[in-house]
């Protein structure tokens, strides 16, 4: 059941730029961090199931949704997305967090665990592949090459946000609901909400900048060559039938994690795994945080 009575949406000061942020609950904060091209939204079903025992905040991340959307390119490289999550920890008035993840939020989330292991408590990924991992795929392996399409697509000029924005977003309601295992996952409101998100000015620019910049970034594929190893206890939640990810990247991690890692794998499960099982990702949560 979604408590939204009880959620405070909040704007908060960090890193220079200001965040939409829903929040919920007392204790030990838990940092939700979403995808592309998603919102604070996408946690949903999470975000009252942790406020039972966590302080849970969803932020809009930098370039999406209510958050402050900055002009260029530039604007959305790593060390900038990285220091965001540290500025949205201390803005909370805390020092450390259990950071949990998804897609683009996981990629911040893995290279924020080695530039800032003492801001960290435990770190969850879902469905964000290692960096270490996908730069090793993306230049060896043609499946996941085809996979990541879109990648490439994205780094054209103007044309993806003008496709992604035509006939109401039904693009990017397509890609949700289509892409879902179980087609119940997504209603009509859901699909609503998400797509209000992203026709917000400058948030599709803002969330396809964060692929533009990884692109032009050299120094992200020679740092996922030697990523450091991760401090944190870690878990990684990986639907089985993503279509976009295949499930040999997450093969062969355990050199990249000092405590060791752990995987959950969720079969007949699409990319959007918390939004489509969100019973069984918050169990996995329950335990592991």
């Amino acid at each position: 059941m979604q408590e939204t009575t009880t959620w405070n949406h909040e704007f908060v000061e960090a890193n220079g730029l200001r965040f939409h942020c829903v929040t919920q609950g007392e204790g030990d904060l838990v940092l939700l961090l979403h995808g592309f091209p998603e919102s604070w939204y996408s946690w949903r079903h999470q975000i009252p199931y942790l406020a039972r025992r966590f302080k849970v905040v969803a932020p809009d991340l930098r370039g999406y949704g209510e958050s402050d959307k900055p002009e260029g390119v530039g604007e959305y490289k790593a060390d900038k997305l990285v220091n965001d999550v540290r500025c949205l920890i201390e803005a909370f008035g805390a020092s450390r967090a259990h950071v949990v993840s998804h897609d683009w939020g996981g990629v911040v989330a893995w290279m924020f665990a080695v530039a800032f292991p003492s801001h960290l408590d435990k770190l969850v990924v879902m469905n964000a592949p290692h960096p270490a991992v996908f730069a090793k795929n993306l230049m060896s392996n043609p499946r996941q090459m085809m996979r990541s399409w879109y990648t490439f697509f994205f780094q054209l000029p103007r044309i993806p946000e003008l496709l992604f924005s035509a006939h109401d977003f039904y693009l990017l309601k397509y890609f949700f609901s289509e892409w879902a295992i179980d087609k119940e996952a997504f209603s009509k409101e859901d699909l609503k909400e998400l797509a209000r998100a992203a026709g917000r000015p400058g948030a599709l620019t803002g969330g396809i900048n964060y692929y533009r910049a990884s692109m032009r970034n050299l120094g992200f594929f020679k740092m996922a060559r030697s990523f450091p190893r991760i401090l944190s206890p870690t878990l990684l939640i990986w639907a089985e039938s993503d279509r976009a990810l295949g499930k040999e990247l997450t093969y062969g991690l355990d050199p990249y994690f000092a405590d060791g890692l752990r995987i959950r794998y969720i079969p007949r499960c699409s990319h959007w795994v918390q939004q489509e099982a969100p019973n069984i990702v918050n169990q996995y949560l329950d335990e592991f945080l």
